[in-house]
């Protein structure tokens, strides 16, 4: 395996520091010793291969080392310190790097997932190298699937394609990430991607004779021109057919870009020149044609594309690009470091091209600017898949200047992106030369004009309905909370303080100055009153702040506090007497719904709406007062309380029930959309004999989510149901759900 590294470094970077890459491989392998993966092998294999795909991309030395020891700080008992000293600071800052980002596999929660999103943006403001390093490690980790549950194989492949395969793309890396979509296809819908496999290959023979013809008849007339070329059939990675099959609703007879050849020239006007060529051939199929070279995307994509009508009347896509272009499409940011090196093959020629490198990250400024008013976390996600991943529409202003936007931007957009002021300021807009209304949806190609007036009150709440970019929608936010700021720091102080008196809490002995000082600085405000805004509006949760309040107390008094409210619950007082009964009573029978108090009878029983448990979950009671005891599933995060785990009973199921009752179960199914799936999964609860007594779904980034309650008899009904839903075609995941 070293030889191999070594001799991929060697071929791209002949001075490379290969001592030092030697150094790291032996020194990974030892910490490593005993380690084993899921598989069964070595758990040092998954460092060695992140750094050959590293090496695969022409990276620096200190990047291969870092992909070597990503893992040693977290698995084994080696310190920063001691790769400072055993290797330099760089090194030593990358692992770290790395290491800081490891959270975000085992995270699912949004809010959890967003915090370790900032971490993740922060490191690459930092160091862009940490998140090349983290895209390596998940690619392995992707082609390597196969050894865990299936459930968490599809956990893997959702969150690389809404996280991970994104993120390359907006690196520009898009080798990496058609590989990432299309392992991540197999696992999210094996069906789709097999049938999608076979459809393919049965076509293969027949498209492979068709580009054949294509390349033979266009290398003729590229000859008589006297251009050096290199021409290619261009491979179609999976998801992105699959895509358009399914998000756009497309046969696969339909899509043109299935044939498809790329040329690459040396230079840019010999890009347009076999354009020409390539359209005096061919007729050109009208609206198929982009010039992503007078225009490059956001990650620094150069080429020209067009389809035309090729041999036999087949479409033919064509891509066109210089050497240096296509260099920059297949490594995206990592080819800095190739220029840096100036050793990298085809493209030593020009190596100042990549010179201007903060040129190149100015997406990822804007987006530090505008984290820093999002405080919530789900809000941050959603502002990242929005403003950083979506597909984007390319306009113009006035001056000639390109702006982008993600796509069904509105003029409002525009204004926000151009600048806040104008944004605030804005009372119409005008598109190629005419009037337009506010939430007029916006091409690529437009020329937007900007109509202010200084008398404008500011923005509409309206138009946080019409807006499409995180970054517009915040400033609009910034312009309310601003305007209604004493308002919402009164709002949400007497919010809190509200709350922790509830909990029963003396408002003296728990709102320390210091302690909301903490609070807000971990939140990631600049003062309490900030804070108090933010709660005031409704940006952060009022549990947000009291959680940490009490975590404060406790380590503090050392005390548990008996919630004064609500009205449901019993003092300490009386539930010491309740407690000393038990001893009395002897008795433990089932109640009327199959469940044994111990210790207690002849108090009310009631199942908890909030988790709905059935016979075979594992439960426990909540003493109330006035309403007896309310039963809850164990994992029913409403009752997971250190304050109050003195009102927690013991109970059990009955072994036998005379009676055959019917339990409410509530379950959500997670799913890539498809036409009929609503169908197959109402069948299925069908042919199960269950009925449904409520039903909701909702769409986000094309995945649905199906929440259904019905009515069951006991626990292995549910999971035999759940299990046959899960089989279904394009189902992420089914699970159960409270309230």
């Amino acid at each position: 395996m070293l030889d191999n590294l070594i001799e991929k470094i060697l071929s791209y970077s002949p001075n490379a520091d290969i001592e030092l890459v030697k150094k790291a491989y032996y020194f990974a392998e030892k910490a490593h010793e005993g380690q084993y993966r899921k598989s069964g092998e070595s758990y040092f294999i998954h460092p060695v291969n992140v750094a050959m795909i590293l090496a695969e991309y022409n990276m620096d030395t200190d990047t291969i080392c870092g992909g070597l020891l990503h893992d040693v700080l977290e698995d084994t008992d080696i310190t920063c310190e001691e790769i400072i000293e055993e290797f330099n600071r760089d090194i030593a800052e990358l692992v770290d790097g790395v290491t800081k980002l490891k959270k975000l596999d085992s995270k699912t929660k949004k809010e959890n997932q967003g915090e370790n999103l900032r971490k993740m943006i922060i490191a690459m403001a930092k160091d862009i190298r940490v998140v090349i390093i983290k895209l390596a490690d998940r690619l392995h980790n992707v082609r390597t699937l196969q050894h865990m549950p299936d459930a968490k194989k599809k956990e893997k492949a959702l969150e690389t394609l809404e996280i991970y395969a994104p993120l390359a793309n907006r690196l520009g890396m898009s080798k990496l990430k058609a590989e990432l979509e299309d392992i991540s296809l197999r696992y999210m819908d094996p069906e789709g991607y097999y049938d999608l496999v076979e459809k393919v290959d049965k076509k293969r023979a027949e498209r492979e004779e068709i580009i054949t013809k294509f390349i033979n008849i266009f290398k003729e007339n590229l000859d008589e021109k006297n251009i050096e070329y290199d021409i290619s059939g261009r491979p179609k990675h999976f998801y992105s057919i699959y895509k358009k099959m399914y998000y756009q609703n497309k046969n696969f007879n339909e899509l043109f870009d299935l044939t498809a050849v790329r040329v690459l020239v040396n230079s840019k006007s010999e890009c347009y020149t076999v354009l020409g060529i390539a359209h005096d051939i061919w007729k050109p199929i009208p609206g198929r044609f982009k010039d992503y070279i007078a225009m490059p995307k956001p990650n620094n994509y150069q080429s020209l594309h067009t389809t035309v009508i090729g041999p036999g009347g087949e479409p033919c896509e064509v891509q066109i690009r210089t050497w240096e272009m296509h260099k920059i499409a297949e490594y995206g940011i990592a080819a800095h470091w190739q220029y840096k090196q100036g050793q990298s093959k085809g493209i030593q020629s020009q190596p100042t091209k990549m010179s201007n490198f903060d040129e190149k990250l100015t997406w990822l400024r804007q987006l530090i600017e505008w984290q820093k008013d999002l405080h919530d976390p789900e809000e941050f996600v959603d502002s990242i898949k929005v403003d950083l991943f979506a597909e984007e529409v390319f306009v113009f202003t006035p001056q000639g200047d390109v702006v982008n936007l993600p796509n069904g931007s509105t003029p409002i957009d525009f204004a926000y992106r151009i600048h806040t002021d104008v944004g605030d300021s804005c009372t119409g807009a005008k598109v190629d030369g005419r009037i337009v209304p506010l939430d007029f949806k916006l091409k690529t190609g437009n020329i937007v004009s900007i109509i202010t007036s200084k008398a404008n009150n500011g923005p509409s709440r309206d138009w946080l309905r019409i807006v499409k970019s995180s970054q517009a929608r915040t400033r609009i936010k910034n312009w309310f909370k601003k305007v209604d700021r004493e308002d919402n720091i009164i709002k949400g102080r007497e919010n809190i303080e509200k709350d922790v008196k509830r909990y029963g809490y003396k408002e003296s002995k728990i709102l320390k100055e210091e302690w909301l000082k903490k609070i807000a600085e971990k939140l990631n405000f600049n003062s309490i009153d900030d804070m108090y805004a933010s709660v005031g509006y409704g940006s952060t949760t009022i549990s947000a702040v009291v959680s940490k309040l009490k975590d404060f107390y406790r380590e503090e008094y050392d005390e548990e506090v008996i919630p004064l409210e609500p009205e449901n619950q019993i003092s300490k007082k009386e539930y010491k007497e309740m407690k000393r009964s038990e001893n009395e009573k002897k008795k433990t029978e089932p109640d009327a719904e199959g469940v044994i108090v111990k210790g207690i009878d002849n108090l009310k029983i009631r199942f908890s709406g909030c988790c709905n448990p059935v016979p075979g979950d594992e439960i426990i009671g909540y003493i109330t007062k006035g309403r007896g005891i309310s039963v809850h599933r164990k994992d029913c995060p409403n009752i997971v309380s250190e304050d109050e785990k003195e009102r927690f009973i013991e109970v059990e199921w009955a072994d036998e029930t005379e009676q055959q009752k019917s339990y409410v179960a509530t379950i959500e199914v997670k799913s890539l959309d498809r036409t009929g799936l609503l169908t197959d999964i109402t069948m299925i609860i069908a042919n199960s004999d269950l009925s449904i007594t409520a039903l909701n779904t909702r769409t986000k980034d094309r995945v649905v989510y199906i929440t259904i309650t019905m009515t069951i008899k006991d626990i292995d009904q549910l999971k035999k149901l759940m299990r046959n839903i899960n089989r279904l075609k394009a189902v992420i995941d089914v699970y159960r759900v409270t309230t």
